[in-house]
Formats: C-alpha cells, sequence, structure tokens
C-alpha cells in the first residue's frame, strides 16, 4: 500500500498491539494523521496497520501486523477464512449461525450473521461501517458462494434493517439449530435478530433435562424461548418468564414449528425479581433453573452495581430450585470475568451448597483472541 498516514502510540500499548490487542484507546495515540476519516486505513508506527475512527474512544482498530500490498485484498482473504471456518456447521442440521465475528477473525467491529439464505450485517461504529460498505462487493461475491442471497444491514441506531443486496430480507425467518427449527423475528429482534451465540448451550440445556429424566423447567429472562424449546423437547414442563410480552409471541411460534403445544407450558409477563419473590413465598420449585439476563454490566463503571445484582438474582433462584436440581446461571457481559461471576454463586450467594460441574463459553463460530480478554463475554455455569 502506497503512502499510509501513520499514527503514533505509546510504547505500553504498542506491547500490547504486538501481543495481538486489536484496540486502540485515543489516550494511546501520541499523533494522529491530520485530516484522515471515519474508516480511513492508517500505518502503526512499528505495528502493522488499522482503521481510523476519529470520534470513538477506539480510535484505531487493528487488522494486520504487517503492511499488505492492499487493504481490499486483505479483507477478501480474511473473509474468505472466516467463512471456511464455518464450513462444516450446515452439515450439522444448522442453518444460522456467525459467520464473522469481528475482532475474533481479525476484522475488528464488523458482525456478519446467517440466517439461512438471508445474512445480516452489523458494524460496531461509522468505521467499521465504512469499511463494511467499501467491500461491500467482496461480500456479495462470498456469500453468493455459500447459497447465502440477500444481505441487510443493522445499524447500531436503528432498529430497521436496511436491505444492500439481493431481495429484501424477510421480516422472520425460520432456520435450524443442530435440526430443530427455530424461529427468528428478523425485523424486531435483538442484535441481528437472535442470540446465535447460545446455540450450543441451549443444546446443552436439553441434553441437562433428558439426563434428568424431564421434570420442570424454570427460565428467566426467556426472550425468545431457545432455552425452553429444547428443555420442552426433552420432555419437561416449562415455565418461561420475560418482561416483554412479544417475545413470549415469538417463543410460541418455535414451539409450534418444533411440534410443540405452547398451551402445555406456562408463558408469564412479569419482572423476573418480583416473579422469584412470588413463587419462593408460594414455595414453588423447579428441578432446572436457567437464568440468563441481560447484561447488567455495560461499562467497567457498573461492575460493583452488576455483581451485587448477579448475587441478588442467583440467591432468589437458588431459592426455587428444588432438592437434587440443577441451575444453569449465564452472563453476557465483557466487563465481568468468569472469576467474578463465579464469585455471585458461592455458597453465601446461593444460600445452599451447589458444586460447579461444568463452565461454557462461546461457540466456535465466535472465536476470540487470547490476548484480547474483552472479547469473551459470555459464561455459562452449570451448577447441582
Amino acid at each position: 500500500m502506497s503512502s499510509i498516514p501513520v499514527a503514533r502510540i505509546r510504547p505500553g500499548a504498542l506491547e500490547k498491539v504486538r501481543r495481538g490487542h486489536p484496540w486502540i484507546f485515543g489516550d494511546a495515540i501520541v499523533s494522529a494523521p491530520r485530516g484522515a476519516g471515519d474508516g480511513d486505513v492508517v500505518a502503526i508506527e512499528g505495528g502493522g496497520i488499522g482503521v481510523l475512527d476519529p470520534t470513538s474512544p477506539i480510535r484505531i482498530r487493528v487488522w494486520s501486523h504487517e503492511i499488505p500490498n492492499s487493504f481490499d485484498a486483505l479483507f477478501g482473504e480474511r473473509l474468505a477464512r472466516a467463512f471456511a471456518r464455518r464450513a462444516h456447521l450446515p452439515a450439522s442440521g444448522t442453518t444460522a449461525y456467525r459467520l464473522l465475528h469481528g475482532e475474533g477473525d481479525r476484522m475488528p467491529g464488523i458482525v456478519l450473521d446467517r440466517y439461512d439464505a438471508v445474512a445480516i450485517a452489523r458494524p460496531d461504529g461509522a468505521a467499521a461501517e465504512a469499511v463494511l460498505v467499501r467491500n461491500q462487493a467482496t461480500i456479495v461475491r462470498a456469500l453468493d458462494g455459500i447459497g447465502v442471497a440477500s444481505l441487510a444491514l443493522r445499524r447500531r441506531d436503528r432498529k430497521e434493517l436496511e436491505a444492500i443486496s439481493g431481495p429484501p430480507p424477510p421480516a422472520s425467518v425460520e432456520v435450524r439449530e443442530h435440526g430443530v427449527p427455530f424461529f427468528v423475528d428478523l425485523a424486531a429482534g435483538q442484535k441481528t435478530g437472535a442470540f446465535l451465540d447460545q446455540r450450543e448451550n441451549r443444546r446443552r440445556v436439553g441434553e441437562i433435562v433428558s439426563r434428568r429424566g424431564a421434570g420442570t423447567v424454570l427460565n428467566l429472562f426467556s426472550y425468545a424461548g431457545g432455552f425452553s424449546q429444547r428443555a420442552a423437547l426433552a420432555g419437561a414442563r416449562v415455565t418461561s418468564v420475560d418482561i416483554a410480552a412479544g417475545a413470549h409471541a415469538t417463543a410460541q411460534e418455535s414451539f409450534k414449528r418444533a411440534k410443540l403445544a405452547p398451551g402445555d407450558h406456562e408463558f408469564v409477563t412479569a419482572d423476573c425479581f418480583a416473579f422469584l419473590e412470588e413463587a419462593r413465598k408460594r414455595r414453588r420449585t423447579w428441578d432446572v433453573v436457567i437464568s440468563d439476563p441481560p447484561s447488567f454490566a455495560p461499562n467497567a463503571r457498573s461492575v460493583p452495581r452488576a455483581l451485587s445484582a448477579y448475587r441478588a438474582l442467583h440467591g432468589l433462584a437458588a431459592r426455587v430450585l428444588a432438592d437434587g436440581g440443577t441451575l444453569c446461571a449465564a452472563s453476557c457481559s465483557s466487563h465481568v470475568s468468569l472469576e467474578d461471576f463465579l464469585g455471585t454463586l458461592d455458597d453465601k450467594a446461593l444460600g445452599r451448597e451447589l458444586s460447579l460441574v461444568a463452565a461454557y463459553g462461546l461457540p466456535e463460530d465466535h472465536p476470540t483472541l487470547p490476548s484480547f480478554p474483552e472479547g469473551r463475554y459470555l459464561e455459562l455455569c452449570e451448577l447441582r
């Protein structure tokens, strides 16, 4: 690449970059190119190349430790490698998965999810969006090669999907996870439509229920009902609790697609903390309790408050867990480490003696970098 503008960064930040961390914050920059805008490629003195985001706290996202001949060629190579990593997933009966996981695939800030013949892109910030749009033709060609006909964009500041290539995306779509049909509301769903990062944990919940011989399951913060559906398919009677009534409609549609009768199960629209308090007063218990709340820690400053909230939630959940039952507790915050999260599941928090038997992280289509702990945001802990 000819005449790339150069950015100089502090020695400590440069060492992190050399070890593989993909973010350079604004306060680590000694000098930045003048006049460079969103998505412009810059050379990092002594550290390769990155993409500039002048208005973001993450000022540069690192793409390579070397300076390639062409950034466009580098984009195409990285995209092909990311797609190749997932080539085996359709063979498992899975038609919804992450095709591109930003920093984990060394294409920072860009997420691309597949829902059968539809792909939804979600850039993190103006710079990533500029890179995505600039390389749109490369993405479309790669998608065509794997049978994806429609590409749409969901900007972080907008709810609506924006068609980029091919036919407009449908409002909803049926996909499969390990052969199980799953209904996704693309128009109104969270993130790109569904939480694909919990796919393997949904399967594991089904296995947990099967090993127990069915019984009863409580799914807190149930949203689109993925955990509920898997538990029901394993023979359990499921109580799904979420404050959003519309989420239950999506969950019930997934039940129907899997030939499950929603009327055989309980769907409760309520605040989960209030529901647990009431259930405890009524001495209700369940054989398996699943807690998968939205992030309690959107930033580092909120971590102490988040840990207190997790402890309170887990204490309430443990009190409605039947003797010999299984508690599955999840966190989706990159600011809460596994060790800190386990601290909200100790004997004092739970008020009873449970043992950690397994802790699961992100699935293989959500790879992370060893030097990038911020990318390891998901934990699901199984206790019994």
